[in-house]
């Protein structure tokens, strides 16, 4: 992220997607689908990649008015975080979904692996140009991680879900070079369950990230959180696997902190990395103050230096109402711009 200012401001990636395009209500109901869930959607299939161009550009400007350093497509063409990588892979059962016990401890339907994981076509790449278009900074993209996305699905093919990681490494792997040749500046991993499951994040999730990020030619980031604030309500104050992603390949770490109110002591667990610090409680529907922001960087900056430090939400925004959404946006920026000018920067 050489070319960002110092404390740069951005989404973590998920931006608030239009009423007119997904039925809130139902896709508040239940936790994120990890199999397809195309009831979500309010318009119909044949109009539904205009709408989802549109209003990506939509999140674009919102991010561009609040005044983000980086920006992404606002993941609007996802029901999920993970589901629309997860399924267009071979060797998943899209007819026939399996069970697995979600990190909330339900039974929830998730892809039934049958067969080889196979990255088939990108998924992702398509927007990076599309943004490019439209503006000058630099654009994110972020990805389920192999982690993740094996704890995700019923395991019915490889002999072991350490395989399955590596599986599904190998497929990620190849959109993240993808997305970097395509001219994305950031490529972001998603990998809550890592702290969801942490001894079995011990036993093989770090050398299935570095399989993912391997060959990476821009900056690379993973994203670790407590679940989306509007299903999870009571957080610790610490991370089950925090200290391990510091041998990790990624460049960068993205954590919740303002909801869980995280131990900010805890971020000396990560001296090689530059840090995401979340500074907005997404459970809480009421916009931060500009300087309620600005003091959870300052807290931050005790303990994280101004060099390694970016300002971001907790996770995505994706269950926000988009005028809490931008009115969030707008505080973050606006109280890191607080911080910036007492430490006397540009």
């Amino acid at each position: 992220m050489s070319t960002l200012p110092l404390l740069p401001a951005g989404l973590v990636g998920s931006y608030a997607q239009p009423h007119w395009l997904i039925d809130h209500n139902r896709l508040g109901e239940r936790l994120p689908p990890r199999v397809r869930a195309a009831e979500l959607w309010r318009v119909a299939p044949e109009h539904l990649q205009e709408a989802w161009q549109d209003a990506t550009l939509t999140a674009l400007a919102d991010q561009l008015r609040a005044g983000v350093d980086f920006v992404t497509d606002g993941e609007i063409r996802r029901e999920s975080y993970s589901n629309r990588f997860a399924t267009s892979l071979s060797g998943v059962d899209l007819g026939n979904p399996g069970e697995a016990v979600d990190r909330t401890g339900k039974t929830v339907p998730v892809p039934r692996v049958n067969g080889p994981i196979v990255r088939m076509h990108s998924m992702e790449t398509d927007y990076v140009g599309l943004l490019k278009k439209h503006t000058n900074k630099p654009v994110k993209v972020t990805l389920p991680g192999p982690f993740t996305m094996t704890q995700q699905a019923q395991n019915d093919y490889y002999p072991d879900q350490e395989t399955l990681a590596e599986a599904y490494a190998i497929a990620v792997n190849e959109e993240v070079r993808a997305l970097f040749d395509a001219g994305a500046d950031i490529v972001q991993l998603d990998e809550p369950y890592v702290q969801a499951r942490p001894d079995a994040a011990r036993a093989y999730a770090i050398p299935a990230i570095d399989r993912a990020l391997s060959g990476a030619s821009g900056t690379t980031v993973l994203h670790v959180c407590f679940g989306y604030g509007k299903h999870v309500h009571d957080k610790p104050t610490g991370y089950a696997f925090l200290s391990e992603l510091n041998s990790c390949s990624a460049d960068e770490i993205s954590l919740e902190c303002a909801q869980p109110r995280l131990d900010l002591s805890l971020l000396e667990q990560l001296p090689a990395k530059r840090i995401y610090v979340g500074v907005l409680d997404l459970r809480d529907t009421t916009v931060e103050s500009a300087d309620l922001v600005a003091d959870r960087i300052r807290q931050a900056l005790k303990v994280v230096p101004v060099e390694r430090l970016v300002v971001a939400p907790d996770c995505g925004m994706k269950y926000l109402q988009r005028d809490v959404a931008f009115g969030k946006l707008c505080s973050m920026v606006a109280g890191r711009d607080i911080v910036k000018r007492e430490l006397g920067l540009k």
